[in-house]
């Protein structure tokens, strides 16, 4: 977040800075705490203004996928794998709850 914006005007600039897209959004959809990193990662749900989508200079490559091609052992944050995994449980059921949930540290293998 930047001084002086919300939490949602936040989560519009960067998935406006990060993916070119630029989203209304919804209602926030998940609360993902990470002690260990003294990190908290706040999800919303949203939807696309206009259809256009860009790689910003956070970002390599951005595409519209189905759920079915998600390349889940890719995604760099477990944190959005959980909320995806959540998202797509909701969208099936048509209901959409608020989701919290804390990550521990991965134990080595």
């Amino acid at each position: 977040m930047e001084n002086g914006e919300t939490t949602a005007q936040a989560a519009c600039r960067e998935t406006l800075e990060e993916a070119g897209a630029d989203v209304a959004v919804d209602a926030p959809f998940a609360m993902v705490n990470i002690p260990h990193i003294n990190q908290v990662h706040l999800f919303y749900r949203g939807k696309l203004r206009t259809p256009e989508i860009l790689a910003g200079e956070e970002s390599l490559e951005v595409r519209l996928i189905p759920p079915n091609e998600i390349p889940w052992h890719d995604l760099a944050f477990r944190s959005v794998s959980l909320c995806l995994e959540r998202y797509l449980v909701d969208r099936e059921s048509r209901r959409y709850a608020f989701h919290e949930a804390v990550l521990a540290p991965l134990q080595p293998t």
